[in-house]
């Protein structure tokens, strides 16, 4: 006879409760991992550099999503890294794979170009000599802001001189243009000042813009989606218009044909106007004359739904029939 549930030793029952709670969070995290329910295929490819790639990153053929990242890693004398496809796409064992950049602020993504017959093996490893890197231009901004900051610009004025001045038995067109390199060395050497502080400011922008580069990638996905708000929109905005437009020209329309009826009503009307303005005195004193009867006759009818008045001078009614 098993033991009741209430009676058993609550320890045991905790320990094992908790065991399976904390199965269930490492499968959760885990879950892209599960032969059944997870995220796809993995596969591998080795580059000489990571070129800012890094894991979570996109995974493209054609411009289209299909997995993303697993992981970035060092290999030896070059980077593996590990990518898994979640849609199921197609690409032979031929295909190659290459670093490029997402946005113009350094965000990458990894871009498989399917090439061969059949189907790349799962687990398969795409070399080095079927891969590409991309090339860094935060870094390249950097690197030549260092390099700028270690030329000694006076002793290349001085160079570029004395060559120009070894060549003026060459010939004219020639001495041309040594006499420009000349002057543009010399020009560069006189703002050698601006130009450090050029190319400070110009390091100074690109390191902040890459520490922006969520923000500026958020504002880009909400202009698109302004713009895709006025693209739905656009049928609206066109019927506006074009109703406005139809508008405008029935009311052209309706002062074109009326103007002839208009005309003679105008001119009625100064007619009119005219002869108030010469009898204003009587107007105005029919109207003050008008006040007291105006008032009476208010009274009369103003106390109810019948007359309240009388009338003077009348005789008495003659009574009727014999009384």
């Amino acid at each position: 006879m098993s033991t009741p549930f209430r009676e058993r030793n609550p320890v045991i029952i905790g320990a094992v409760g908790l065991a399976v709670v904390l199965g269930l969070i490492l499968l959760a995290f885990n879950a892209q991992n599960l032969p059944i329910i997870g995220g796809g295929t993995t596969y591998y490819a080795d580059f000489a550099e990571a070129g800012g790639l890094k894991a979570d990153d996109e995974v493209r053929i054609a411009g289209v999503r299909v997995g993303k990242v697993d992981s970035v890693s060092l290999d030896g004398d070059h980077v593996k890294v590990a990518f898994r496809i979640e849609n199921g796409a197609d690409f032979g064992t031929a295909t190659r794979a290459a670093i490029k950049v997402k946005t113009l602020l350094g965000a990458m993504y990894l871009s498989l170009e399917p090439a061969g017959p059949g189907q790349l093996p799962q687990g398969s490893e795409i070399p080095i000599s079927r891969t590409t890197s991309p090339y860094d231009v935060v870094q390249a901004f950097s690197g030549l802001a260092r390099t700028s900051d270690r030329i000694n610009t006076h002793q290349l004025a001085r160079s570029l001189t004395t060559l120009a001045d070894l060549t003026r038995n060459t010939p004219k067109n020639f001495r041309r243009a040594l006499g420009g390199v000349s002057a543009l060395s010399i020009d560069l050497a006189a703002r050698d000042q601006q130009i450090g502080t050029l190319l400070t400011h110009l390091r100074t922008v690109t390191t902040t813009l890459n520490a922006r580069d969520q923000d500026i990638v958020g504002l880009m996905r909400d202009s698109a989606v302004l713009f895709q708000a006025l693209d739905r929109r656009r049928q609206a905005v066109h019927d506006l218009l074009h109703s406005t437009t139809r508008l405008s020209v029935e009311l052209t329309r309706l002062v074109q044909q009326s103007r002839s009826d208009l005309k003679p009503a105008l001119s009625h009307l100064a007619t009119v106007v005219d002869v108030l303005n010469k009898d204003s005195d009587q107007i105005d004193q029919s109207i003050r004359l008008m006040a007291p009867f105006y008032r009476v006759f208010a009274n009369t009818l103003g106390n109810g739904p019948w007359f309240d008045t009388y009338i003077q001078n009348m005789p008495p009614v003659p009574q009727l029939g014999g009384g």
